[in-house]
């Protein structure tokens, strides 16, 4: 292990106080800490959505898009705002023109879209559906309703079902096209998508000669309309000429009055001139029949595209990049919000005013590069062999600190098992044996006393031994060096003895220990696997509380720092362990 406390030197010193408020501002050191600490998360989630986004891209059916561009004239007449409001109007209309389903299925019909089984059949793209859906429109033909009225497919006649054919074939292609003016100038522009970009170039160049024909047709057949009704206000202006006629030359033949001469005359002239102006007007209106003239004309023919429209592999890769990358940064937002996991120090000493917390960085190698492990008793293996894990030597410092201020029996206690309070206290009687020190290593841990299996396996007398017989304590105490005894635990019955202890009536005392020890480690059974910590805690000097990062709750730790307060025990600190080695960079 590596290790990392927020104090220096060998004192204690107490933390600075937690902002005003209850919150602490937001660090730029907070914010690099988060996204050490996440990065998995948002690098994950980016990388899910970056696969759905690469799988859509190479199973999707690539979009080709051809464009025809033509020019409008409007025929519009009045003053200038007039006019650019009436020309607005009109190639608005022109644009609907363009847009119907006259001119789209001239265009089904024209190139035997409805014949062909790739283009009826093809499934709706997800964007098309999702444009459908929102529009309320559906490409599928509604067949349930064909069947509740005795319609369905297999009744339907050949005529019904070429039409129904043929309408699917319209509504596809209306997903597929796209009709807009260019800016604010009189040219349009016909787009339209395909799975090919040659059938895409026909589609496009169709569409535009079905709506020139469409235009052709339209003006051709209200020049129809105009000229019979030309012909009948012909015939009855030739008939009004007739009489008028008729009537001057019966006037002249028999004069009698100037006034009325000349009135008959006047009406005369007017029936011929009206007449002779209808006549040229329904001339020119046949011929209009004749040969008419669109008010639109192709301007640039589509071309073959280059490159597929969609998908737009690049567009796709970036926007899902985006939003999974702030997908994961909201998703590691909540879980570090709501993650009560201990994984820095100040979160118990805020929280809990513990004057140190240290981290304790998981290492599996020790200093003489062997993985570390517990030496057995009797070895005869010098001081320098006894695996010390780097960086413990900043907490035995903080230790010996606390022995200057009496504080001679210290109890290791975790909060939950396999958090490492074992190695730690281990670790802690080794470094306090090689300063000098007169230790002792007492294990306690009744539950699992990994201690006595590792260090002692085969003692025949131990803690338990001692609690009914003082004088045992010369014999059960192994000596491991010159300056570092280990006392086992023994064989547990009934009672444990961190209980049997808090009773103050065993032969044990540590009053007695302290004349003979400079400092006493006790390993003590987890907090949440036994109610020794709370028997024990309060016959000791004082108490570490072992934690593990990660894994350990926050509200679990001051639950068992507030409980062991309340039986009296003096919590002298808080240990991190299995830290990563980035919280100490």
């Amino acid at each position: 292990m590596t290790s990392s406390t927020i104090f220096s030197g060998v004192s204690p010193i107490p933390l600075a106080a937690a902002a005003p408020g209850g919150n602490s501002p937001l660090t730029l050191r907070d914010m690099i800490f988060f996204l050490r600490m996440r990065w998995l998360w948002i690098l994950a989630t980016t990388f899910a959505f970056l696969a759905m986004a690469g799988t859509y891209v190479l199973t999707a059916e690539p979009t080709f898009v051809a464009s025809t561009q033509l020019v409008i004239f409007p025929q519009v007449s009045g003053s200038e705002a007039q006019r650019a409001f009436a020309e607005d109007a009109f190639i608005e209309g022109q644009l609907e023109i363009a847009r119907s389903s006259d001119v789209v299925g001239g265009t089904v019909r024209a190139l035997g879209l409805d014949t062909d089984p790739d283009f009826v059949d093809q499934t709706p793209s997800l964007q098309d559906r999702a444009k459908n859906w929102l529009m309320g429109i559906s490409s599928e033909p509604d067949t349930e309703s064909q069947e509740a009225a005795g319609t369905g497919p297999r009744e339907a006649q050949p005529h019904a079902e070429d039409e129904r054919i043929q309408d699917r074939a319209v509504a596809t292609l209306l997903n597929m096209i796209g009709v807009r003016r260019v800016g604010s100038s009189t040219i349009i522009e016909i787009s339209a998508a395909a799975s090919t970009p040659q059938r895409a170039v026909d589609i496009a160049d169709m569409l535009a000669r079905q709506y020139i024909q469409k235009n052709i047709a339209m003006k051709a057949n209200a020049s129809r309309q105009y000229s019979e009704w030309l012909e009948r206000f012909v015939s009855e202006q030739q008939r009004g000429l007739a009489e008028a006629a008729s009537a001057l030359a019966s006037f002249t033949s028999n004069p009698r009055d100037q006034f009325k001469l000349a009135e008959l005359q006047s009406a005369t002239d007017a029936r011929r001139s009206l007449y002779e102006n209808t006549l040229n007007q329904l001339t020119e209106a046949r011929q209009r029949i004749t040969y008419p003239v669109s008010d639109a004309t192709i301007v640039s023919r589509a071309t073959l595209p280059l490159s597929k429209a969609r998908p737009r592999s690049t567009l796709i890769i970036a926007f899902a990049a985006a939003v999974g990358l702030g997908v994961g940064l909201a998703l590691a937002m909540i879980r570090h919000v709501g993650d009560r996991r201990i994984i820095r120090p100040h979160q118990i000493a805020e929280a809990s005013g513990l004057p140190f917390v240290t981290l304790l960085a998981t290492s599996r190698r020790t200093r003489i590069g062997h993985p570390a492990r517990f030496l057995p008793a009797g070895t005869g293996s010098s001081p320098a062999a006894y695996p010390v894990i780097p960086g413990m030597a900043e907490l035995s410092a903080t230790v010996v600190g606390l022995r200057r201020k009496r504080r001679v029996v210290i109890g290791i206690v975790a909060v939950d098992p396999g958090s490492g309070a074992s190695t730690i206290a281990r670790e802690l009687a080794v470094l306090s044996s090689i300063s000098g020190a007169h230790t002792l290593l007492i294990d306690a841990a009744a539950q699992k006393s990994s201690l006595s299996k590792s260090i002692a396996p085969h003692s025949s007398t131990g803690l338990v031994d001692v609690l009914d017989n003082g004088e045992l304590i010369q014999t059960a105490a192994l000596p491991l060096t010159a300056t570092l005894k280990f006392l086992p635990l023994g064989k547990v019955e009934a009672v444990t003895p961190a209980i049997r202890l808090s009773s103050r009536r065993t032969q044990l005392s540590f009053a007695d220990l302290k004349k003979e020890f400079d400092a006493i480690f006790i390993d003590i059974s987890a907090f949440s696997a036994s109610p020794d910590a709370n028997a024990i805690a309060p016959e000791l000097d004082g108490v570490l509380v072992v934690t593990s990062h990660g894994r350990t709750s926050i509200d679990d730790t001051l639950r068992v720092i507030d409980t062991l307060r309340n039986v009296g025990a003096e919590i002298l600190g808080a240990v991190i362990n299995h830290a990563p080695e980035r919280m100490h960079s």
